[in-house]
């Protein structure tokens, strides 16, 4: 399974979560947010972590070439859509970047919100699922109803974020089977720093979920 950690501002934080098991680091590449590292912040991080981790570029509101100059100078290895991007949009990126993961993330309203997620699907390697806020993008440290997920199986594989913290993670892998996990807010000390005992913490509810 897929464990993204997102929000990452230090390479010291991002080279130990790697360590301690995560498969993805995310960062932030759009200004407004409180977690927002530039491209040339990122580039070093990146290229501290090993081959195998992915680094993942999110972005919202921002036209695909400006993705791609940022991808290209960061050394990214994943795109992640997090804003209102259609389809289209995704294949005008894909076309940019076609040796790049794409990841699109859908805000849940509710359960009409999924049944847009087949639209992608041929557009997309990824799909994940993040709680909706009105004047947010991601990181609220807001839950998705997971009843509404019950029956939510794309084609494709798919992450599921949204308040997931360590004492909520096990209950989140019980009712739902996603291929992976995103984590921001919920193992943090203030946006960007993340407090390393919870990333612990959620690493051990891990273990022993799947013992």
């Amino acid at each position: 399974m897929r464990l993204k950690i997102c929000g990452l501002t230090r390479v010291d934080q991002a080279v130990a979560i790697a360590a301690m098991g995560a498969t993805d680091i995310g960062f932030i590449c759009v200004k407004k947010s409180p977690r927002y590292i530039t491209p040339e912040n990122i580039q070093p991080i990146a290229a501290a972590l090993p081959d195998a981790t992915g680094k993942v570029g999110v972005f919202a509101h921002q036209t695909p070439e400006e993705i791609a100059e940022i991808a290209q100078d960061s050394g990214l290895s994943t795109i992640q859509l997090h804003s209102d991007e259609s389809p289209e949009f995704c294949q005008q990126v894909r076309q940019l970047l076609p040796n790049l993961e794409l990841i699109k993330a859908l805000r849940v309203r509710d359960r009409r919100t999924l049944e847009t997620a087949k639209d992608y699907e041929t557009v997309v390697d990824v799909l994940l699922l993040d709680a909706y806020h009105p004047e947010q993008l991601g990181g609220t440290g807001h839950t998705i109803n997971w009843e509404d997920l019950q029956a939510f199986k794309p084609n494709i594989p798919w992450l599921l974020a949204g308040g997931l913290k360590p004492d909520n993670i096990q209950q989140a892998l019980t009712q739902l089977q996603p291929d992976g996990i995103d984590l921001s807010s919920g193992v943090e000390d203030s946006p960007g720093l993340k407090n390393m005992d919870q990333v612990a913490a959620l690493m051990a509810q891990l273990a022993a979920f799947n013992a």
